[in-house]
């Protein structure tokens, strides 16, 4: 079983990658096929095999050997490796399906923003229908919390943007009341704290070594992933370690 996840997981790590990167520029994600940016070689199965073809081909295409965005591969393994990590830490209960859907967006997410600073409203809107459907049938406990969650995490959110007048996209904002939904009331403000610890050390860290440049603009979304991530899966032992600092 654990292969099997492994392996679906990498296999829609490469379609997520399609998704993340044709949506935000309003492509088709069926048409036309994967190709080089460079010559526009259409991609073979034997291209299309997620990591393994990236390693054999050394991470240049077959055809031109124009280099290959390390992206791919990354991300095809990530998705992989977190399928394999939600199964391992809740097995075949149901709260699985919501897991490895979360884990779905965020990969998307990660990629969309990552490339274009763009949260697309599609993606949300497709993945919200489904996080309704799913918390019918697996609601959290008490069921009204994922409206609590989706009310603050939207409200906060839209408070940082007024305030910073723009500092705060539409996407995160909205992106934050699903994450509400998801996990209630207690996941969404954890979350908000380390997406933002996240993204002020690696920040600042960046602004120190130059990598980036004072009042540029950077993406938020793989911060807000990270710390949204790590809430879900470890909520519990990051509130018992908390509070213990303060006895």
């Amino acid at each position: 079983m654990k292969i099997i996840i492994l392996i679906y997981g990498l296999l829609l790590g490469s379609f997520y990658n399609v998704v993340g990167l044709r949506v935000p520029l309003k492509k088709s994600i069926i048409k036309p096929r994967s190709a080089c940016p460079y010559c526009q070689h259409k991609l073979t199965a034997k291209e299309l095999i997620p990591v393994i073809s990236y390693l054999f081909q050394g991470g240049k295409c077959a055809n031109c050997k124009g280099p290959i965005s390390p992206l791919y591969p990354i991300m095809e393994l990530l998705t992989g490796l977190l399928f394999l990590f939600a199964y391992s830490h809740f097995g075949l209960q149901p709260e699985l399906i919501v897991a490895l859907t979360l884990i779905s967006l965020f990969i998307i997410i990660f990629v969309s923003d990552s490339k274009y600073m763009i949260i697309p409203d599609k993606v949300l809107l497709f993945f919200a229908v489904i996080f309704v459907i799913e918390r019918m049938f697996i609601p959290l406990s008490p069921w009204w919390d994922s409206f609590i969650g989706a009310f603050v995490g939207f409200t906060l959110l839209l408070l940082i943007a007024i305030v910073s007048k723009g500092g705060m996209g539409g996407g995160d904002i909205k992106l934050f009341a699903l994450i509400g939904f998801v996990g209630g009331v207690k996941l969404v403000l954890l979350s908000f704290f380390l997406s933002t610890l996240f993204g002020a050390v690696v920040g600042g860290i960046g602004l120190a070594i130059g990598l980036f440049k004072k009042g540029q603009p950077i993406a938020f979304g793989p911060y807000i992933v990270a710390g949204t991530i790590l809430t879900y899966f470890y909520q519990n032992q990051l509130l018992v370690w908390y509070f213990s600092l303060f006895n």
